[in-house]
């Protein structure tokens, strides 16, 4: 698959280059495994000299072996004596960057803590005292987003706030999944292009994997996935288990439980009869992988809230693959097909409603955007969209087929939000349905 888009990242990284000529930068690179991080600072500097280190999983000495050799290999340059430990070969760039500009790429940093987590405060001893000569451009990248965000802003941490740059990758907008498509299967079908959308979530890998094996249509992208070698049965699990550690049991309960439509704090805590307000917690703050959601204007921080899934392919995954393990440990792959096909156009349903929301926020036009039902739920609306400033309101109701959406029903329903809210009185307002068509 070629390089899509990402051209306001890759200007930002041009111009952080630029300004470390003059003054020591330090980016933080971020994002969910597999969404692309390292290809981008790859193609950022494709026609720039830059040294690439690799934190794997090995002794410190034998990195220290590696990255002399690229150094080597990329600046010509042979480091005197034998060098066991990171910061001294650390150290010994950032004085040479006092005399030559220099780009030093770490991807995987947060592996240091495995390996030795002194290399944090010898990282931050070394660019505190040297920073204001060096010109020096360092880009760090990890893909276990708790451990990053420990390294870089919990205040107990050495590295705490020394990053000039916090950069956090993103999936692929629904305007670049349509360009995709339209490059690799022009004759897809919006069925093909929801279904793109609800199984890689616009995860660049995901979306290279099925381009690869050439199943671009709902159909094709179901067979490929539920193949018993498909890196996607295990995808999850080899996502999440490092990140949550030995706790990964509870943490996949939880979301298996949102993931099936259990939402709320009460109903997750009655199914699996354990108090679970932490583990919400750091789902949402530490780890990234679950939003709290309230109707527009909900003025209670507490009263009709509700938990989703923000991943696509792991709201997918924990729906149908994890719960339905049993069927793949017995090689009924058919069965769990039969399973997804069964539920597809409920769950695409509301997949659907999650891609009208983000194309509608992606397209910067709205002040506020949101869903709405009243505390009774007796009166739901899938999506407000209000610009404020020019004090116009549309009221959305997302269907797959549009046809079975009664637009007298909605303006009920917004009649109601007006009166329960009391907001956006006097707007000029719309109405109006959205379904495949409009995709």
């Amino acid at each position: 698959m070629k390089f899509f888009d990402r051209d306001n990242e890759i200007k930002t990284l041009q111009e952080i280059n630029e300004r470390s000529k003059k003054n020591a930068q330090l980016t933080v690179i971020t994002g969910r495994r597999r969404i692309g991080k390292t290809s981008l600072v790859l193609k950022a500097y494709k026609d720039i000299n830059y040294l690439y280190f690799f934190v794997s999983k090995k002794a410190e000495t034998e990195l220290c072996n590696d990255y002399s050799a690229e150094i080597l290999r990329k600046l010509n340059i042979k480091i005197p004596g034998k060098i066991t430990k990171f910061y001294e070969l650390f150290e010994y760039l950032v004085q040479l960057s006092k005399t030559q500009h220099l780009i030093i790429f770490i991807d995987e940093f947060q592996e240091f803590l495995r390996i030795n987590p002194s290399v944090y405060s010898d990282i931050q001893r070394i660019w505190d005292i040297n920073k204001a000569d060096a010109k020096i451009n360092l880009i760090v990248c990890g893909s276990v987003n708790s451990l990053i965000n420990k390294i870089f802003r919990d205040n107990k941490e050495p590295l705490y706030a020394r990053q000039t740059a916090f950069m956090r990758i993103n999936p692929f907008e629904t305007s670049v999944l349509k360009n995709i498509m339209a490059e690799y299967h022009p004759n897809y079908d919006n069925e093909d292009l929801l279904a793109l959308y609800l199984f890689t979530g616009g995860v660049p890998k995901y979306v290279e994997l099925l381009i690869d094996n050439q199943a671009l249509t709902k159909k094709q992208m179901i067979n490929y996935i539920l193949k018993p070698e498909s890196i996607f049965l295990s995808e999850g699990k080899n996502l999440l288990i490092e990140e949550f550690g030995r706790d990964y049991g509870i943490y996949f309960t939880v979301l298996s439980k949102i993931s099936c439509g259990v939402n709320s704090r009460t109903e997750i805590e009655a199914e699996i009869g354990k108090e679970i307000g932490g583990y919400l917690s750091k789902l949402e703050n530490d780890y990234g992988l679950i939003e709290k959601k309230q109707p527009l204007f909900e003025h209670s921080p507490n009263k009709n809230v509700k938990y989703f899934i923000t991943d696509n392919f792991l709201n997918f995954w924990f729906r149908f693959v994890f719960k339905y393990n049993y069927l793949l440990e017995i090689n009924s792959h058919d069965k769990l097909k039969e399973i997804i096909l069964r539920d597809y156009n409920v769950f695409s349903g509301m997949m659907l409603e999650k891609y009208f929301m983000q194309k509608l926020m992606e397209s910067g036009a709205y002040t506020r955007l949101g869903f709405w039902r009243d505390r009774r739920g007796e009166n739901e609306i899938d999506i407000i969209a209000a610009d404020e400033l020019a004090q116009t309101v549309s009221y959305y109701e997302v269907k797959r087929q549009k046809y079975r959406t009664n637009l007298e029903i909605l303006r009920t329903k917004a009649t109601a939000f007006r009166q329960a809210t009391k907001e956006f009185k006097g707007f000029q307002e719309g109405f109006e349905a959205l379904g495949m068509e409009e995709m």
